[in-house]
């Protein structure tokens, strides 16, 4: 398990993760997932990349766990259908934004439109409803951990 360095985005460390020990998921799949009311669904037509563990502040009170889960793709590579304008997004931070759905709450992507990598956007894996192979993982802000959490 890989440990990434306090003030590092995960978003960024996990494309550098993949860049360093090639994850490799099912090429052939296209990822799809939902909310869990379904009704906000999406399809990634690449292999999601850099599954990352956060457990900054932010992401905690966003999932309410102790650390969310989360993938990348490009944004192009994203298709987002929302049932009546459920699809509502959130400024945590200066140009990072986090989208929810507005009927049943699901925490569904972040991104940061700031950042070193503004085309890509993070997706919650526990959102997916197709399966996802990834090999490796990692973890981010784990200086910020939930005290209770052992590990």
């Amino acid at each position: 398990m890989l440990r990434i360095p306090a003030g590092a985005s995960s978003l960024a460390t996990g494309i550098v993760f993949v860049e360093l020990f090639g994850i490799k998921p099912d090429m052939d799949a296209i990822n799809q997932g939902s909310c869990l009311c379904g009704a906000v669904t999406y399809q990634v037509a690449t292999p999601l990349k850099a599954a990352t563990h956060c457990h900054c502040k932010k992401c905690q009170k966003g999932h309410g766990a102790a650390f969310a889960t989360y993938a990348s793709a490009r944004r192009s590579d994203v298709t987002i259908q929302a049932v009546r304008d459920t699809l509502k997004s959130y400024e945590s931070s200066p140009g990072i934004t986090r989208q929810f759905c507005s009927e049943c709450g699901s925490s569904l992507f972040w991104s940061d439109a700031k950042g070193k990598y503004p085309e890509w956007i993070s997706i919650a894996l526990g959102t997916l409803d197709t399966p996802f192979k990834v090999q490796n993982q990692a973890h981010s802000c784990i200086e910020s951990k939930a005290p209770w959490l052992r590990g």
